[in-house]
């Protein structure tokens, strides 16, 4: 799956884990911020990133606070 491009990568969290994220808009919303976000959101996200091939080391992960600061971190880690 490729999730290069940001909007891209917004659109797929926002569908499989069913929040409401406006793309491209909601890029830069705080992870705490954004409706329905909790800590198993944190886990289906780094099992969402698993499946499709972006092993992002899940410390830092933790450390992103919003879903453009995790989009940055898969495309470091390709």
């Amino acid at each position: 799956m490729g999730l290069d491009s940001l909007d891209v990568f917004l659109r797929t969290v926002r569908d499989d884990l069913g929040l409401d994220i406006a793309v491209p808009e909601g890029a830069d919303t705080a992870l705490g911020e954004l409706p329905g976000w909790d800590s198993l959101n944190l886990l289906r996200l780094v099992a969402l990133l698993e499946e499709s091939g972006h092993r992002v080391p899940v410390h830092r992960l933790l450390e992103a606070r919003s879903l453009r600061e995790v989009h940055t971190l898969v495309k470091e880690y390709g």
